[in-house]
């Protein structure tokens, strides 16, 4: 096409005309950001340190806390950056890189949300198989290959991006590159870009949101038939903060990536959720909602007051 153009870098416009906010606004980001990373740090650290809750259930939940530290750690640093030097430009290579890492966690994310439902399915449903299913190793093959699949899948995914040919602008109204806003950028998407878009959420947004509701079906469906009313209420606790923080995850990103825009506020808004306020509450949520988990932090934070102390009087 005649107008085509190459572009080399992209200006990230995520708050047009909030320059007298950006204080606010830096002070939001930071504060969200020091927050999740050090809540989603503490329980990694814990999952690790304490023997008793190397099971399945809090591997997959370690695992929740890595990929959301990194969902926050992929576009909130760089956005830090512009708000602080008032520099927006992004080269193209750093942007596409960040569309490669984000749609990364965004995968496995999703899946991890359903094998965190299917581990509550048998564990709720199949408890004699419990151990059987997912033994440790049987884990460890889920947990590389949930690794392996999202950046490979990424990796085609950001390939057939770039296949896109640039030519309308080279601004993006949101505060990370994400492919909804390339695409506002481009002047012709191909068909390989739009069959990968089409296949992966098929495969790997669609088909774990869906096995994660059959799961709950299931779940349901065994829970209402238990006569005791605390073992019916202990096993809707168990299931409640899953239940939450999946509904706010879909929910946000099909607003996002799968409803018309009808304002670049609102894509802003909806993107806020899905990719920093979602990865900070989620352990709030889950993780730290759980007895075990609970117990296993107080434990380790008596434990380094004990030693602190000890230190200070060895040194005193």
């Amino acid at each position: 096409m005649e107008n085509e153009t190459s572009i080399t870098y992209f200006y990230i416009l995520p708050f047009s005309g909030q320059t007298r906010n950006k204080p606010l606004i830096f002070t939001f980001f930071f504060l969200m950001y020091l927050v999740g990373v050090h809540i989603n740090s503490a329980i990694i650290t814990v999952m690790c340190l304490k023997v008793h809750l190397h099971k399945p259930m809090y591997l997959f939940i370690c695992n929740l806390s890595i990929v959301d530290i990194f969902y926050t750690s992929v576009t909130v640093p760089k956005l830090l950056h512009m708000l602080l030097s008032g520099n927006h430009f992004i080269s193209f290579s750093q942007c596409y890189t960040q569309l490669y890492f984000v749609s990364a966690v965004a995968t496995a994310e999703s899946i991890l949300l359903f094998i965190m439902a299917y581990d509550r399915y048998v564990a709720i449903c199949l408890p004699l198989h419990y151990h059987q299913i997912l033994s440790w190793r049987n884990c460890t093959l889920i947990t590389i290959g949930i690794w392996a699949a999202t950046f490979l899948n990424s990796l085609i995914f950001v390939i057939s991006a770039m296949n896109m040919s640039s030519c309308h602008s080279n601004v993006i109204h949101q505060f990370f590159c994400d492919a909804k806003s390339l695409t506002k950028t481009t002047c012709m998407a191909t068909q390989i870009f739009f069959g990968v878009t089409g296949i992966e959420i098929l495969i790997l947004a669609f088909t774990p949101f869906l096995c994660t509701v059959i799961s709950y079906v299931n779940i349901f469906s065994v829970i209402f038939k238990i006569k005791s009313k605390d073992s019916r209420k202990k096993s809707f606790s168990t299931c409640s903060s899953h239940i939450t923080i999946v509904s706010i995850y879909y929910g946000a990103g099909i607003i996002e990536y799968l409803i018309p825009s009808y304002s670049d506020v609102l894509d802003l808004v909806f993107s806020i959720i899905y990719t920093n306020i979602v990865p900070t509450i989620n352990p709030i949520i889950y993780s730290l909602q759980n007895s075990n988990v609970q117990s296993a932090m107080l434990e380790l934070v008596r434990e380094m007051c004990f030693f602190k102390r000890n230190f200070q009087h060895q040194h005193s």
